[in-house]
């Protein structure tokens, strides 16, 4: 079980995520159990790219193990990728509240229900 600590510790946080994104009407816990989600993501890819033992992949005759450096880059880029995403989302959860006094996804859709309904009627 030790052994793949990593891996269960990813599939809580996917689990979690996933939860928080389908449970939760508020934008703001909607955008944090994305973020948990994609943390889950990232150790994904990171967990197996480190080796125990494994060092830079620096050729040198004392080092027989080395680590994929790959993974990390990837991530590194996912990280930039995602705080944009995530900062998007707290604007648009901003102008979402300026605009419905909300930011309750039950509340937003029946105000455009009711909003639909009475252009319905002066029409």
């Amino acid at each position: 079980m030790l052994d793949h600590f990593g891996y269960v510790v990813t599939v809580f946080l996917m689990v979690a995520g996933l939860f928080i994104v389908i449970a939760r009407g508020n934008l703001i816990k909607k955008l944090i159990g994305l973020s948990i989600f994609q943390t889950s993501v990232y150790l994904l890819y990171i967990v197996p790219g480190k080796l125990i033992g494994g060092t830079a992949p620096i050729i040198s005759p004392q080092f027989s193990v080395y680590s994929n450096p790959l993974p990390h880059v990837l991530i590194l880029t996912a990280i930039v990728v995602g705080v944009a995403t995530l900062a998007l989302g707290l604007a648009l959860a901003v102008r979402i509240r300026e605009a419905y006094d909300s930011i309750e996804e039950d509340e937003i859709l029946m105000r455009d229900q009711t909003a639909d309904a009475s252009e319905g009627v002066n029409t």
